[in-house]
């Protein structure tokens, strides 16, 4: 692991779920958690990936890492009509970072969320939160309202900094993980 990456300080002691999206964005994340000696499960909820070769794309890249890092892997069901009706439609034309992210945000972190809680995961956080091409805010505020009622907290670690950006980039070179050039949706393959 890279010397540079700091210590992880937990808001609470337990099982950490990790939605994950794709290996790229996972790799200095799941080291860090590893090197941190966590509890960590990762999560593949990501309904919005179109098409579904694409989806298969991530998912096999993502299991090569999580297999290579000793991380348990557990995949949501792929139901992206749902998450077309209830995310996409009417959505279409949003720019990056718009109505549309959100509502996938939320889509999926409470997806996350739920199956966090019937596994007894007291940290839910996820790898979107180390993409700069994503919000934040938006990030933080689908998972604060993923967790509502939860007996599972919501982990806002902005995993962008620490040094976990540059060994991000590191990692997808040294690894050779396939590195998609759009968030996964339909709609965001023209926002390149």
């Amino acid at each position: 692991m890279n010397k540079e990456v700091s210590k992880i300080l937990l808001p609470v002691e337990g099982k950490v779920l990790l939605h994950c999206c794709c290996a790229p964005c996972s790799s200095a994340i799941l080291e860090c958690m590893k090197a941190n000696a966590l509890d960590v499960t990762v999560f593949f909820s990501n309904s919005n990936i179109f098409p579904v070769e694409e989806y298969e794309i991530r998912k096999r890249e993502l299991i090569r890492y999580c297999e290579s890092m000793g991380v348990e892997y557990v995949e949501d069901s792929y139901e992206h009509e749902d998450w077309l009706e209830k995310v996409g439609r009417g959505r279409e034309d949003c720019t990056e970072r718009g109505p549309r992210c959100l509502e996938c945000f939320k889509y999926r972190l409470k997806r996350a969320a739920e199956y966090g809680e019937k596994q007894g995961c007291k940290l839910l956080t996820t790898t979107l939160a180390s993409s700069r091409w994503k919000s934040l805010e938006q990030i933080n505020e689908a998972g604060k309202q993923a967790v509502e009622g939860k007996q599972i907290q919501w982990w806002d670690m902005n995993w962008r900094k620490g040094g976990l950006q540059e060994r991000r980039c590191e990692l997808i070179k040294e690894l050779g993980f396939y590195n998609q050039t759009f968030c996964g949706c339909e709609f965001s393959q023209n926002l390149k």
